[in-house]
């Protein structure tokens, strides 16, 4: 089996040091070029300054990368032929040594096997909207639930059906705990009105809960819902607008599956004259914050 594995994260596993896994799908379908790389860049920097060590994760001619260089970085943001890919992809994305963006899913995988815990992302998938006409549900949840990591996000991305994730996710056994809050975040805005299993209000409690689910043998990971800043979020109505509007021509196109997501994310910064852009990278940031305290309080247990 081969992999990747830069030496500053090698390094950082052999001594227990915190390492916080990012996706690659916001470097190739979740932002236009040069935000994309700017924001990967930049999310790397800021879980150095909060003391940890990231690891962006991607396929580079067919070879699971974990702690992808500046370089590789860049050349990902640029490329127009990165696939976007889950777990369903990966044996050919790898057989024919082609370039692929991990989703939330096929991160959690790779993450898993060199041994990190704590993975960043900005929203994770769920249950489409009409999922019970279209049976659209992400693999992201299932993933969730039989790979033992901490993911942090800002929710589940506003796109999808909230509700509808939330009980796939109870039925699957996944513990959502909110950081600070009793309720789900909202992606762009903070506050979903779903109440989530836990609010845990330190990072030290959301590594002990992981370490309890290792100790017990419990299955899958724990995703902890991590508000966006008052400050930094988007205007629910203009946002709640440009979501049903980008649904709606999606609809009319006939898109599905997995270029649903990148379409609607598009979308939604056009509709919103990049508002949504801007609240995207901040949680994103806010996210990474919080991973870096929490992979530091993990490798002290």
């Amino acid at each position: 089996m081969e992999m990747k594995i830069s030496e500053e994260v090698l390094n950082a596993l052999k001594n227990n040091l915190p390492v916080v896994a990012l996706e690659s799908t916001i470097i190739a379908h979740g932002m236009p070029y040069p935000q994309n790389v700017e924001t990967a860049l930049l999310v790397e920097e800021t879980i150095r300054k909060n003391g940890a060590i990231p690891a962006t994760i991607g396929i580079i001619n067919g070879v699971p990368t974990i702690g992808m260089s500046k370089e590789e970085i860049e050349d990902f943001g640029k490329r127009k032929d990165v696939l976007k890919v889950s777990r369903r992809d990966l044996p050919y994305v790898i057989a024919k040594k082609e370039y692929g963006a991990l989703t939330v899913a096929t991160t959690m995988i790779f993450a898993s096997k060199v041994g990190i815990k704590i993975f960043v992302t900005g929203g994770v998938g769920g249950v489409h909207r009409n999922a019970e006409k279209t049976f659209d549900i992400s693999a992201d949840l299932i993933e969730l639930a039989t790979t033992p990591l901490i993911v942090v996000c800002a929710g589940i991305k506003a796109i999808l059906d909230l509700e509808k994730s939330l009980e796939v996710l109870e039925t699957l056994g996944v513990s959502v705990v909110g950081y600070k809050s009793d309720n789900l975040a909202d992606f762009y805005t903070p506050d979903s009105g779903l109440k989530v299993d836990r609010n845990m209000n330190s990072a030290q409690e959301i590594a002990k809960a992981m370490k309890v689910k290792e100790e017990y043998n419990l299955r899958g990971g724990i995703l902890v819902s991590n508000p966006i800043e008052e400050n930094n979020a988007a205007d629910k109505t203009q946002i709640d607008e440009a979501i049903e509007i980008a649904i709606k021509e999606m609809e009319e196109k006939n898109i599905k599956g997995k270029e649903c997501t990148p379409f609607l994310l598009k979308k939604i910064v056009e509709l919103t004259d990049g508002e949504s852009l801007k609240a995207n990278i901040s949680l994103i940031l806010n996210n990474a914050k919080l991973g870096a305290e929490i992979a530091k309080e993990y490798v002290k247990l």
